[in-house]
């Protein structure tokens, strides 16, 4: 046989194509077209769900109050204090709010307006899921019960807790924005009853407010009082203790002091001024004493000093009358001479006169030691009282420290009591204040309409939740997407050539009328499936039908062969497919019909020997068939058969076939090849419909006799991954794949999954083409 080169093919090329980043809008509305029966179905359910919704549920009214809560409303009533922060405000808002949502306050409203009696509020209408509920609650707890009957009581009370219970869960308490504001609904079957629970809840939160600061200031009242009494009696044993104390140790502080501390201040005052004079009588004595020792000439230079410190007349006198005696005696020296008797006897006077200056400030030395001796004497006897003095203070002081710390104590009890005495006087006057600090600023009207369930927007967003499930399904099915679609699926996930599509022959199809018929309805007759004559009409769809679609697609498959294997005398070509059913033994016998109804000699060989398709066709079972023609039991024309119309030859397989082991070993065996190079010279074209790969390894043993293979794989069912790895598995069948045949297709929906602006988009413009009508395809 004529060796073939194998091709270099790309099995598996890039599946993400290199595009832009933007969204394909187109491909995502064809997605959208393909799935749209389940998205129009998710829409449908889930309308319908909402209908039932609707007529189920219990309509609901809701009546809405709002409260707005300042503590500036009391300011005329209470001191004024410091404005608050805004998280003191955002505490002061949430704290209302929960207040609001409180059991309490829940229960404090059933009691008020008596709705633990309202069956509405404690036993409202049920809608039928809940009515189920309660049956099969009220069988549980028939089965289950055993103990005592509630009392009367107990019943009332459980009913008050479930009114207060139901209406906590009935309102919607909100901040409106970040005003002191607050929104107060309540929702519950009746208009009016709403209304009338909006309007108890305002006035009960009012009266709550008013309550709880009564309470909270008759509480700080009493404790006050209680802390009052305690803080007198303790401060009033502190001031006796410390009088106490004093008495003890002989405290006596007349000005707030010590009487030992006062004294001995006075005495350093006294020794200051003392050691003062001594100081000043000790430097004018020495001065004189210095002065007298320097004898009656410098006591003469000298007495202007004494002059100045005294005022003695005496010396004075003698002062000035020594300086008259000393002017005369200068001026009778000037005149008669220092001898003269006059001049003697003057000088004689002076003389006189510096002995009584020298006397006299001798006296006034005198005087001055006395002074100075008194000072000393004075001051060393301040210093012996001060001694005397700083010795019992420093006893004193020890008992002061003790002293202090009672004092202390005593001061801060009657600190403390003052300010607590303010603060109950205070909350005396806040007890009597009737001002709650808020106030109802929109009461709650009457509902007209109900609140919910709200129709059209129940119904808009059952739409919606519809479109989004269809939305979510169909992407699921688009992403779990694993099939051939369209021939650049081919292309791009196999990287082969695509040779065209095949309708699907032999499934329920819709008539010119309307009404749906089996595919195998010939000349109005119903035919069950595998019936031979229907079995035969398919063996012959080309033939029968040459200008259809069906017969162009193999048109197009022959002419890629004659491409790819021209210049060869005989040209074998095998088809095959991956899994069993996808049509491969109907496209065999319609490629080698075709074929031969153009006048080429064409022998159609049916080579699956484990299930034989191809020879079920025929009108009658063969005695004779392939595996006799190679065990060379007879000649292959004994076991050959001609179609009269097509004039194809066939070489059938016999039910025999199927209890061989060890087939593929006969399809690779020297008489499998003795039987084709027997064949070459009477033929032109050779189809052998083979066996698929994935199962059994009949192909693979028969492949070097084959020249070029057709894989046939049926459109939506067979998977990407099965064929890329049968194909990456046996490369020499990859090279010598001529193309790939969609079997199978759906005409109708390809177009789906077809790209804007593909060839499939555009099949309603050529169908014209095709003039001819497939049995069991409309046109």
């Amino acid at each position: 046989m004529d060796q073939v080169n194998y091709r270099p093919m790309n099995i598996f090329p890039n599946e993400q194509k290199e595009t832009d980043t933007f969204i394909d809008l187109d491909k995502l509305w064809s997605a959208a077209m393909r799935r749209l029966g389940v998205i129009i179905i998710c829409v449908v359910a889930m309308v319908a769900l909402a209908a039932a919704y609707l007529f189920t549920a219990q309509p609901k009214y809701t009546a809405a109050t709002q409260i707005l809560v300042d503590d500036n409303l009391s300011r005329y009533a209470e001191e004024e204090t410091e404005g608050q922060t805004a998280q003191q405000i955002d505490n002061r808002m949430s704290s209302s709010v929960e207040i609001l949502k409180s059991k309490a306050l829940a229960l404090s409203v059933v009691d008020k307006g008596k709705f633990a009696e309202n069956d509405l509020i404690v036993d409202p209408p049920k809608s039928p899921v809940d009515l189920a509920k309660d049956m099969v609650k009220s069988v549980v707890s028939l089965v289950s019960s055993g103990g005592p009957l509630p009392s009367e009581d107990q019943v009332r009370a459980g009913r008050r807790e479930k009114a207060a219970a139901i209406l906590q869960q009935s309102i919607t308490v909100e901040r409106v924005g970040r005003s002191s504001v607050i929104s107060l609904s309540v929702r519950s079957p009746d208009p009016v009853l709403s209304a009338q629970l909006a309007k108890t809840y305002a006035s009960s939160f009012l009266t709550e407010e008013l309550n709880a600061n009564f309470d909270a200031t008759e509480r700080a009242s009493v404790w006050l009082q209680e802390r009052l009494n305690d803080l007198n009696i303790r401060a009033q044993q502190a001031s006796l203790t410390v009088e106490q104390y004093k008495r003890d140790n002989g405290l006596v502080s007349p000005r707030g002091e010590l009487m030992s501390a006062q004294q001995l201040s006075d005495l350093n005052t006294q020794l200051i001024s003392a050691q003062a004079e001594v100081a000043s009588a000790q430097a004018r004595y020495n001065q004189y004493k210095v002065i007298i020792d320097k004898g009656s000439e410098a006591a003469v230079a000298n007495a202007v000093v004494a002059n100045r410190d005294t005022d003695n007349t005496v010396l004075q006198n003698l002062r000035q009358r020594y300086t008259t005696v000393n002017d005369r005696e200068k001026g009778v020296v000037e005149q008669f001479g220092a001898d003269h008797p006059q001049a003697v006897a003057l000088r004689s006077e002076k003389q006189d006169l510096a002995q009584q200056i020298l006397r006299e400030l001798q006296q006034l030395t005198g005087s001055f030691r006395n002074e100075l001796d008194v000072a000393s004497s004075r001051e060393q006897s301040l210093r012996a009282s001060i001694e005397s003095v700083a010795g019992r203070n420093q006893d004193a002081n020890v008992s002061m420290v003790q002293l202090q710390e009672l004092q202390q104590r005593a001061d801060a009890l009657k600190t403390l009591y003052q300010s607590y005495l303010q603060r109950f006087e205070q909350a005396s006057q806040l007890q009597s204040l009737p001002i709650a600090k808020a106030r109802v600023i929109s009461e709650a009207g009457v509902p007209i309409s109900p609140s919910s369930p709200r129709k059209t927007l129940t119904m808009a967003l059952s739409v919606v939740l519809g479109l989004l499930l269809g939305g979510a399904l169909a992407a699921l099915l688009e992403f779990r997407e694993r099939f051939f679609r369209t021939g650049a699926d081919v292309q791009d996930k196999l990287g082969v050539r695509f040779l065209g599509y095949l309708p699907k022959i032999g499934s329920a199809q819709t008539d010119d009328n309307g009404s749906d018929k089996p595919a195998d309805a010939i000349d109005g007759q119903i035919l069950p499936e595998g019936d031979p004559i229907a079995l035969r009409r398919k063996m012959r769809v080309a033939v029968e039908a040459p200008r259809s679609q069906f017969a162009e697609t193999l048109r197009n498959a022959k002419l890629a062969a004659d491409i790819v294997l021209q210049g060869r005398k005989c040209s074998v070509i095998g088809v095959v497919s991956c899994l069993p059913g996808e049509g491969k033994s109907m496209v065999a016998a319609n490629l080698a019909g075709l074929i031969s109804s153009n006048g080429v000699r064409t022998l159609v060989i049916d080579g699956d020997l484990r299930n034989p398709g191809l020879s079920k066709m025929l009108a009658s079972e063969p005695d004779v068939g392939l595996i006799d023609v190679v065990l060379q039991k007879v000649p292959w024309t004994a076991a050959a058969r001609v179609d009269r119309r097509s004039r194809l030859t066939i070489l059938p397989m016999t039910t025999r076939s199927r209890q061989l082991a060890h087939t593929s070993e006969l399809l690779a065996s020297t008489g499998m090849s003795q039987f084709l190079e027997s064949i070459k010279d009477t033929f032109d074209v050779i189809i052998v419909d083979l066996a698929p790969l994935i199962p059994v390894i009949d192909a693979k043993a028969f492949e070097p006799y084959v020249d070029g293979f057709i894989f046939v794989t049926e459109w939506g069912v067979t998977p990407v991954k099965a064929v890329q790895s049968v194909l990456q598995s046996e490369p020499q069948i990859a090279a010598k794949t001529i193309g790939v045949i969609l079997n199978k297709t759906e005409m109708g929906e390809l177009r789906k999954y077809a790209d804007p602006g593909a060839p499939e988009r555009l099949h309603s413009s050529y169908s014209s083409y095709y003039k001819d009508a497939i049995p069991g395809v409309p046109r």
